[in-house]
């Protein structure tokens, strides 16, 4: 599989991305530091979307169902060559199934995951999975 984006900015504004029809604004600027995404929040964003897919996708291999997620993912960046070092998420999985095998999925999602195997090569990652009922 091949992948492909196009960036653009303009001196002393900030940026887009151009990913298929959409376009996803992000802070170069110092005036848009608390309104815009930064390029670390949207390397997490692009951890945390791969692993809200691979629950989709597993959700139907493994034959559960669930009505919502949520994800928090946080990280440590070190100065020095600056990089991020740490990551941990917190995924929820709301449901009222009780089939959910919860350490087959964390171990699916953290096998089977582009971006997730791509950060583990130069960071550590630790989690949890959480299987919340939603009555």
């Amino acid at each position: 599989m091949n992948y492909s984006i196009l960036a653009n900015s303009q001196s002393k504004n900030d940026a887009t991305i151009h990913v298929k029809e959409f376009v996803i604004d992000f802070g170069t600027t110092a005036k848009t530091t608390n309104t815009l995404p930064n390029p670390a929040e949207l390397f997490l964003s692009s951890f945390a979307a791969c692993m809200l897919k691979n629950v989709e996708r597993f959700s139907m291999m493994m034959k559960f169902d669930y009505q919502k997620t949520s994800l928090e993912v946080s990280a440590v960046r070190l100065e020095n060559p600056s990089r991020m070092n740490y990551i941990e998420y917190s995924l929820t999985i709301y449901s009222d199934d009780d089939a959910i095998n919860k350490s087959l999925l964390k171990k699916n999602i953290e096998k089977y995951g582009t971006i997730y195997n791509t950060i583990k090569q130069s960071c550590t990652i630790t989690g949890s999975i959480k299987i919340t009922a939603t009555n």
